[in-house]
């Protein structure tokens, strides 16, 4: 089994980075609805997403929120963080197929 290992603070220094990357697929959208509750038809049902103003089936703005989480959780620090403060500002939105990286 891969075990995952943190970083102190003491431990990270000035240009540490780790990120994340992603392409989403329908079943991230299917999943994310699921566990959130969110099933707004913009992100679940393709004949009302290509009505609206994106004209596609777009990723919901927190599955990015949750990427974020992965980082911080999983490479740097790692196992343990608890983070607690999020600003984001959705500049466009995610369709199936695009690739997103998470880099903190």
């Amino acid at each position: 089994m891969e075990y995952i290992e943190n970083k102190t603070f003491a431990e990270i220094a000035v240009g540490d980075s780790a990120e994340l990357v992603r392409v989403l697929q329908p079943k991230d959208i299917e999943l994310f609805a699921v566990m959130s509750g969110d099933i707004n038809p913009a992100h679940v049902d393709l004949e009302y997403a290509q009505s609206d103003i994106f004209h596609k089936v777009i990723a919901h703005g927190m599955w990015g929120g949750a990427l974020i989480s992965a980082v911080l959780g999983t490479q740097l620090p790692g196992p343990g963080t608890i983070y607690l403060h999020q600003s984001l500002d959705f500049i466009r939105p995610v369709g199936i197929g695009d690739k997103v990286i998470v880099k903190v």
